[in-house]
């Protein structure tokens, strides 16, 4: 039974006039974030033909295409006082490292894509689906924030390496700002989740 000093939400919302009218605009609003989604799987279809071409070069690259591996040393920011004239580890590791980093930033467009668009557009309905994601059955808007975090600390990660890897061509001025920059990232990700652990033991409390 209702508080009569508390009613319920469903006795107070206006079943007529402008205001409820409001209501249902302001609810289908949602669909303006639409073209962000789409946006994001066009961005989607770049990252792949970028990923793509740069697996290309390697192969070609392994095989004395000399073109290829210029394209490589450039895409990479590699430098060195001695001509490169075959691929060497550090290339491939460096060329590596890219690959996957335009991986993880693809898994994180993707997280964005599917987990925004499940929790502030609509519901994708994938009950039953064989490839429905196992998170996606219980992603809100916190989860998200987390996952996000955690994604964004793995590029970060990914990215420091490069860095390290090719350190010879950078100043200490620019280690240390992206050391600083990913222990930032880190500290971020635990105090989102520390949070977020917080808010859902107090929502449990109650």
């Amino acid at each position: 039974m209702s508080d009569p000093a508390h009613p319920s939400r469903a006795a107070v919302r206006p079943r007529h006039g402008p205001i409820r009218q409001l209501h249902a605009l302001i609810f289908a609003s949602r669909w303006l974030q639409l073209p962000l989604y789409l946006g994001l799987i066009i961005a989607q279809g770049v990252y792949v033909y970028h990923f793509l071409v740069e697996l290309l070069h390697l192969v070609e690259a392994v095989f004395g295409n000399q073109q290829a591996l210029q394209a490589l040393i450039t895409s990479i920011g590699y430098k060195t006082d001695a001509p490169i004239t075959t691929l060497n580890e550090t290339v491939i590791m460096l060329v590596v490292l890219a690959l996957i980093d335009v991986v993880m930033i693809s898994n994180l467009l993707i997280m964005v894509i599917v987990g925004g668009y499940e929790t502030f557009v609509s519901r994708l309905d994938l009950d039953g689906h064989p490839d429905q994601p196992e998170w996606l059955s219980h992603v809100n808007a916190s989860v998200l924030k987390v996952k996000l975090a955690m994604s964004i600390i793995g590029i970060s990660s990914i990215h420091l390496l490069k860095t390290f890897i090719n350190a010879d061509n950078y100043t200490d001025k620019v280690l240390i700002a992206q050391t600083a920059i990913h222990i930032a990232f880190l500290l971020s990700a635990m105090a989102i989740a520390y949070t977020d652990r917080i808010m859902a033991s107090n929502h449990a409390d109650h």
